[in-house]
């Protein structure tokens, strides 16, 4: 008889080599990695950062302040360059508040620059410098109209007494000096009228209209820029006000010119 003989199991397939399994799960985390920190692609039109994170290759804008007493720091430094630029416009008259009766102002930078009806540039400073006391400064809408004649005529007819303690007077409106200088030739006026078109001053002291337009008015400031009187009121009563500050310097503002004036503006009404 024949032996059978039985044929050899196959050898067993040899386990993977554990190191190339991990070098394999390695790479793949280092390429993931990789993928996540490559900048991603963008259009320079869409993303002007190229797609770069911010604080990538420098200091982001958050990082500046880095503690609580920067962040104080600088919080205070913001406050103190708003707190200067309102000074700026306060002393300019820029959209500020107007000074009340009692407040002080810095008089070198009040109110900007403005022209006589003869053509001469002044300041507020430079017309309180030239005065003996203090400055009277009452505003009219128009020149040449009834109620600004009537306020004009007003002041003329009490200038002597207005001015016994020192005070200076000008008119101060938007006309130009030519038609101030009419103004003052025909009403025969013993004092300067003021031109001021852009209103900087007439805003400064806070009788601007918006958008445009003067309200009348009167303002007096002393030599030391305190401000005396500032009120808004018709053609008497701005010269009443002016009358209660000259009383409270020790002059006599009575006048029968004030009366007269009075008069005469009611009859030509009529």
């Amino acid at each position: 008889m024949v032996e059978l003989r039985k044929r050899p199991a196959p050898p067993p397939a040899p386990a993977p080599k554990a190191k190339k399994a991990a070098t394999t799960k390695t790479k793949g985390k280092k390429d993931v990695a990789e993928k996540e920190e490559k900048p991603p692609a963008s259009n320079p039109a869409d993303d002007p950062t190229g797609g770069i994170p911010e604080g990538a290759g420098g200091v982001s804008n958050t990082a500046e302040i880095t503690t609580a007493d920067e962040a104080k720091e600088t919080a205070a430094k913001v406050e103190a360059e708003a707190v200067k630029g309102v000074s700026k416009k306060a002393a300019k008259g820029d959209k500020a508040e107007p000074p009340k009766t009692g407040d002080s102002i810095e008089l070198e930078s009040f109110g900007g620059e403005v022209e006589t009806n003869d053509g001469d540039k002044v300041t507020l400073a430079m017309l309180v410098g030239d005065s003996k006391a203090g400055v009277v400064l009452f505003t009219y809408p128009k020149a040449s109209t009834p109620g600004c004649t009537t306020q004009v005529c007003l002041f003329r007819d009490s200038y002597e007494p207005l001015t016994g303690t020192g005070l200076s007077i000008y008119g101060l409106s938007t006309d130009t000096p030519k038609s101030n200088t009419t103004f003052k030739t025909k009403q025969e006026l013993p004092y300067p009228l003021l031109c001021d078109p852009k209103a900087t001053l007439i805003q400064a002291i806070g009788f601007k209209k918006a958008p445009k337009g003067t309200t009348r008015g009167v303002f007096v400031v002393d030599k030391s820029g305190k401000v005396l009187a500032i009120e808004a009121g018709g053609p008497k009563a701005t010269v009443d006000i002016v009358k209660a500050v000259v009383k409270e310097m020790g002059g006599d503002p009575e006048s029968e010119g004030i009366e007269k004036a009075a008069e005469r503006a009611e009859a030509e009404e009529e």
